[in-house]
């Protein structure tokens, strides 16, 4: 089990290998660009970022920021149900599915705003294209 404590996000980056705080760190404007009434929650037992409409991680969540050696997973906890039309998101679980962003490159994507636009709405209960 992951240690509850929570954290800011300059703490996230220092954890993060130093090639992907860029990454890290776009993503973040990302969500930010597209919710800025985004709530953020580190938690640094989990080594990840949660961005939600409130503090709870799987009530409130709908994306979230967990950086790898190699990559940053952008991560989404409802993931099985968004529209996908780019095959971008990736896993298994019965409802959780991530992206994993290697490059700057891959922030820049369109697909990546779209995704977290369509988890937001999501959250929120909303529906339509």
């Amino acid at each position: 089990m992951s240690e509850a404590r929570l954290g800011s996000f300059e703490e996230l980056l220092q954890m993060t290998e130093e090639p992907l705080r860029p990454v890290m760190e776009a993503l973040r404007a990302t969500v930010l660009a597209v919710d800025p009434d985004a709530c953020e929650v580190v938690r640094l037992g989990d080594r990840a970022a949660t961005y939600g409409v409130g503090p709870r991680k799987m009530l409130d969540g709908y994306a979230y920021l967990l950086p790898h050696k190699r990559w940053v997973n952008l991560g989404f906890y409802a993931g099985a149900e968004l529209p996908d039309p780019e095959e971008l998101l990736e896993g298994t679980g019965a409802k959780m599915r991530h992206v994993k962003i290697r490059t700057l490159q891959d922030t820049e994507r369109a697909a990546v705003p779209a995704l977290i636009r369509a988890a937001l709405a999501h959250r929120k209960g909303e529906t339509g294209p």
